[in-house]
């Protein structure tokens, strides 16, 4: 066994990691919960990840985004992302692909390609079309509601979209995906209120970074067949 999957395995066995060392997942965003779900993943074992980001490393990620440091800055996000995450696991296959959601997500990705995909983007448009191609392939899919303006990382959890409150973006996405006959899409999300309501929100670590790990979690779990919710 490798050294560095010792403790891995202490928890999930060996039939466990080689679930996570097949599979293949797609994330979508790798900012402030993307980053935190991307490098949970690669540490968890998962043997193949395509990342997807159109952004730069800019000095406002620097205080909540795990690839954003001094020396990063300028980098395209999943440049530096597949670097850092090449660096904690040389074996994982990543794929970095610098670009934006958009309406042609379909005819860039086979979602059918993936086992798991993640959604840590931020626009309505951009979710909802991650969304419907992977309900339309018949892949598994988490989305991540809003996480700016909040400080309580505990109030944070994984339900049906249906189930979700009080968070505004939440409530546009229930709409859409009811407009589109979409039911029971999984998603992280926050009862807090929003404390601020600037454009963009501000935020720090806590929120963002709980809500990525949440979304890696229920994917790994997902993959080796446990219940979730």
């Amino acid at each position: 066994m490798n050294p560095k999957d010792e403790r891995t395995v202490r928890l999930i066995g060996e039939a466990g990691l080689k679930k996570l060392n097949d599979a293949s997942i797609l994330l979508f965003g790798v900012g402030g919960v993307g980053s935190y779900a991307g490098e949970a993943l690669v540490r968890s074992g998962v043997g193949h990840l395509t990342i997807v980001d159109g952004d730069g490393v800019a000095p406002s990620n620097l205080n909540r985004q795990l690839i954003a440091l001094d020396s990063t800055l300028g980098q395209n996000k999943v440049a530096a992302a597949a670097a850092r995450y090449r660096d904690i696991r040389p074996e994982c296959e990543v794929t970095a692909v610098k670009a934006f959601v958009t309406d042609d997500i379909k005819a860039r990705f086979n979602m059918a390609d993936y086992d798991f995909v993640l959604d840590a983007v931020d626009t309505v448009t951009a979710k909802i079309n991650i969304i419907a191609a992977c309900v339309e392939a018949g892949v598994s899919v988490i989305s991540c509601m809003g996480t700016g303006g909040k400080l309580a990382p505990e109030r944070l959890r994984v339900s049906p979209i249906e189930k979700t409150s009080v968070c505004p973006l939440a409530r546009v996405m229930r709409r859409e995906l009811k407009n589109r006959g979409i039911k029971g899409v999984p998603v992280v999300w926050s009862d807090e209120p929003p404390l601020v309501n600037t454009r963009p929100p501000g935020s720090l670590s806590f929120v963002p970074g709980a809500a990525g790990l949440l979304m890696a979690s229920y994917a790994v779990r997902e993959i080796m067949n446990n219940e979730s919710f």
